[in-house]
């Protein structure tokens, strides 16, 4: 795309490529950013995409579904190597056929550095922006892919001061923008909106329960998680059990442990806000969502667990040690929600965890104070534009070179 100094081109290709639910969620906030920025300045965007559902909803033209593809661990990858490399295949003859003018590459490591890689090699040409970058600067096995990631990167967007600080000091050209859900918090309801359209009463204790977006998760984090809803059911006889479905897939497992376990529980499908926002506590998995419940001031208990053997490897083959795993205490670097990470991710200790959060008033407080402290270091609203504004002034200085 060759433009004169001020012309703008009437039609921008961006292709933007991302895996799981949460990269879905991302990938449909930045696509409505671009949407408004675009129609802002007379732009006409076309935007392809490996993402899934809320980005198509935001405007994508899918080339594939990837939320359904992720995994983390090594034995837990297997079965997705054959439908990764399909996509990516696809994704690579799409790309030679169909030129776009720039690409956005949204975490999800193990295809982006390939399609960046491929990029960099066959259509050199062609800006890449990083978005939200893996977190090799949390939990690097070696320092082979911080090197990958900056070297098919014209830009990083960093949505952590962290990210931003460890990829700059690498050499690599960096843009703290903040992070998306600063904007996304805003569209929720209030905790008393919440509970009315819910039906739960001022007196009812609700505890949400967010046990998988991967199917690995299904089989290690459900059973410990329910075991001890069971416990807390029995214990605190008023709760009820939120359960919103972040993949349809999911709701027969689901159904059918909540039958098994004898809990009082509802699940929901489509947008967790509500469930989120009306909290009393939740227990959930690692992952975007406990960055959410934090902005919301819902308390909660962080497990994960992965395949044993997995476990096993990562620690006395790979050396792997990370210093925290849920993005809330990545932010700060301090325990400011409790984890509970594989063998220790107990029902026992579940429960331990989780009434001290509802009924120690002290602990409550603290956890309260830390996420006021750590909502300072994830950047003022309009991150989306301000991610936008990137992409498109990147998009616009390289057609006018």
């Amino acid at each position: 795309m060759q433009l004169e100094q001020g012309e703008i081109s009437p039609k921008v290709k961006i292709f933007i490529s991302t895996g799981e639910v949460s990269g879905d969620l991302q990938g449909s906030l930045l696509i409505a950013a671009l949407n408004r920025q675009a129609q802002a300045t007379g732009l006409e965007l076309e935007i392809v995409a490996l993402g899934g559902t809320r980005m198509a909803a935001a405007g994508a033209t899918l080339l594939a579904d990837t939320t359904s593809v992720g995994s983390v661990g090594i034995l837990e990858s297997l079965p997705f190597l054959l439908p990764i490399l399909q996509i990516q295949r696809n994704a690579q003859k799409y790309l030679q056929q169909h030129p776009p003018d720039l690409v956005v590459l949204i975490d999800y490591m193990a295809l982006n550095l390939e399609i960046g890689t491929y990029l960099r090699r066959y259509l050199p040409a062609v800006p890449i922006i990083y978005y939200i970058a893996p977190q090799d600067w949390v939990w690097s096995l070696s320092q082979s892919n911080t090197a990958r990631i900056i070297g098919i990167s014209d830009l990083l967007l960093a949505v952590f001061p962290e990210e931003a600080r460890y990829f700059k000091e690498r050499g690599a050209s960096v843009s703290w923008v903040g992070h998306p859900l600063v904007d996304r918090i805003e569209e929720f309801p209030s905790r008393v909106q919440a509970r009315c359209a819910l039906g739960i009463e001022p007196e009812k204790l609700a505890i949400a329960l967010l046990p998988a977006s991967r199917s690995q998760e299904i089989k290690y984090l459900l059973p410990v998680m329910f075991q001890a809803a069971q416990q807390i059911q029995t214990q605190l006889p008023q709760v009820h059990f939120w359960i919103p479905l972040s993949m349809e897939a999911y709701r027969r497992p689901i159904e059918q442990a909540i039958e098994r376990y004898g809990l009082r529980a509802t699940v929901l499908a489509g947008d967790n806000k509500q469930v989120l926002a009306a909290a009393d506590l939740a227990i959930t998995k690692s992952g975007t969502v406990n960055l959410e419940l934090a902005l919301l001031n819902v308390p909660q208990v962080v497990i994960y667990r992965v395949n044993p053997i997995t476990a096993w490897i990562a620690r006395y083959l790979f050396k792997f040690s990370i210093p925290f795993m849920s993005p809330p205490n990545l932010v700060q670097m301090k325990p400011v929600v409790p984890e509970l990470l594989q063998e220790l991710a107990t029902p026992e200790n579940i429960v331990r965890e989780a009434l001290s959060l509802l009924l120690n008033p002290q602990k409550r407080q603290q956890t309260l104070a830390d996420y006021k402290e750590m909502r300072q270091a994830l950047g003022e609203s309009g991150v989306c534009s301000r991610a936008a504004q990137e992409i498109l002034q990147l998009l616009f200085s390289r057609s006018i070179s």
